[in-house]
């Protein structure tokens, strides 16, 4: 099991860009699809990108569609999360997480979830 650990966050104007970086360790990391997700204190989760284990598909959601891109290095066990024309109302906490892949079907549940970094856009 992959341990998490997110880093990149902090304080942005509308408009600036963050790029958040997801360290894993353990030597199975590209064994597992990865996602990212955003939780604000007393909100229900919410999905913002995932990708593949090769990294040569990925998807958004329709929010971060078009200002979001998700990447992954596996040489190097790491994930981003590219934020561009960020707003104020993407301001909450950030997670990684890992997801098993069995028989070629993502298991939704993660298995490995990041302690989350915090992104603030001011307006």
């Amino acid at each position: 099991q992959v341990q998490l650990v997110e880093s990149g966050g902090g304080l942005v104007q509308a408009g600036d860009s963050l790029k958040l970086s997801c360290a894993a360790s353990g030597r199975t990391f590209n064994t597992y699809a990865m996602g990212w997700f955003r939780q604000a204190p007393g909100k229900e989760r919410e999905f913002v990108c995932a990708i593949i284990k090769s990294g040569s598909s990925s998807y958004c959601s329709d929010s971060a569609k078009g200002r979001f891109t998700i990447s992954r290095d596996n040489a190097k066990n790491m994930m981003y999360l590219q934020m561009d024309n960020l707003r104020p109302e993407d301001t909450t906490v950030y997670h990684c997480a890992a997801h098993q892949v069995l028989q070629n079907i993502v298991v939704l549940s993660p298995a490995s979830w990041g302690q989350g970094t915090q992104v603030t856009v001011s307006s």
